[in-house]
């Protein structure tokens, strides 16, 4: 499916935000669905809105009786469109509250969490295409969604903003350009033809930051600020801290979790970047006791001779292997690729170069981009 267009996809999302005005539904489905070469018609709409945006979206647009979205759906025959009252998602604030508005820092925070989780949801799906519509609600509303998206989004996905004719916009009659003649008044009360209404789409480009997020946040609940810090980090010059009496490395306020090896042989690694020197693979069959002399000495440099154990004591007294350094690699650049992301973590990952039976590693950190705290183990 990575070639595929989004309208092609057997699962199609809208997702949009509103306040009062829950209009801006159906003039997305129209743009999109109607108004468009290549259609996009919607299996699933969801509308994210504050406690009073919802009975309006209840009342305005489903409504059994007069609901505009199924009038819009009768007019130009799009059947199964999933959109039921359970689909429009009232923004809580930390403890579950509903919100009813949005204008204090607290309940600003709460809405960019809340939008946050709805889009990383929405992603989730490899064979679903979502589409996202920052025309309504408030403009942190807009914002937050629309970063979410850049956030979370993927090739199949897009982010829009729906345009109407001026003298139709942001009127309270207006739905959709109807099917058939329906007269409707502007702000001034002269008679207009809902008919005669133009809606178009403007596509808006967006930068994909998803690979720069941790699986983990990919796959659980998050905060908008911590979903941010991830991105960021791939904007920020690399920065490592190394807490000897931890026996930890960090990236910000990010722990890289590893074990007293790797974290033994990632010094060794550094310690020979940081002099400009790289290391080379072992051949199969050899064993370099430079490097086994080496690493015995950062254990005992570092004061963490006591932590080894007999697995490690005896690989030491072999000598090292090329499967072992390789072992080694795979292992810390797992732990700064979970901790921080694949984009974020490549500055900090061993990097290999050279040719097959001429391999070498290499951590391409300067020494100004490596601080050192905490006092080494006696």
């Amino acid at each position: 499916m990575e070639n595929m267009q989004p309208h092609g996809y057997s699962k199609r999302i809208l997702l949009a935000v509103s306040g009062m005005s829950p209009q801006i539904v159906t003039e997305t489905v129209y743009g999109l669905a109607v108004n468009q070469a290549d259609p996009f018609v919607p299996t699933d709409i969801y509308l994210i809105t504050t406690q009073s945006g919802a009975k309006e979206a209840r009342l305005q647009l489903l409504h059994a009786g007069t609901g505009k979205f199924n009038r819009l759906c009768q007019d130009y025959e799009l059947s199964d469109i999933h959109f039921p009252e359970a689909n429009i998602l009232v923004i809580e604030d930390n403890l579950g509250n509903p919100l009813d508005d949005i204008k204090t820092p607290e309940q600003n925070e709460a809405a960019a969490d809340f939008i946050t989780n709805v889009v990383r949801e929405l992603t989730g799906d490899d064979n679903a295409a979502l589409h996202v519509s920052i025309a309504g609600g408030r403009k942190t509303m807009g914002y937050y969604v629309g970063y979410a998206l850049s956030l979370y989004g993927r090739p199949q996905d897009r982010l829009s903003h729906v345009l109407v004719t001026d003298r139709y916009e942001s009127l309270k009659d207006f739905f959709y350009p109807t099917l058939h003649s329906h007269v409707i008044y502007d702000k001034e009360n002269h008679a207009m033809d809902a008919r005669d209404a133009e809606v178009m789409l403007a596509q808006i480009p967006f930068v994909r930051l998803r690979g720069g997020i941790p699986e983990r946040l990919l796959e659980g609940k998050t905060s908008f600020n911590e979903s941010v810090k991830f991105a960021r980090l791939i904007e920020g010059e690399p920065k490592l801290r190394i807490d000897y009496g931890k026996g930890s490395f960090w990236v910000m306020d990010i722990e890289i979790a590893l074990t007293s090896v790797n974290f033994i042989f990632y010094l060794w690694m550094l310690e020979r970047a940081l002099k400009g020197e790289y290391v080379k693979r072992p051949g199969p069959k050899d064993v370099d006791k430079q490097y086994t002399e080496e690493i015995e000495n950062i254990y005992e440099k570092y004061g963490w001779k006591r932590n080894l154990n007999s697995r490690v004591d005896i690989t030491l007294k072999l000598g090292i292997r090329g499967a072992w350094i390789s072992d080694r690699i795979n292992d810390v650049n797992t732990a700064f690729e979970n901790a921080l992301g694949k984009n974020a973590a490549v500055p900090y990952t061993v990097q290999k170069f050279g040719s097959y039976k001429d391999t070498k590693y290499h951590i391409a950190l300067a020494e100004d981009q490596v601080t050192f705290v905490g006092k080494i183990n006696s």
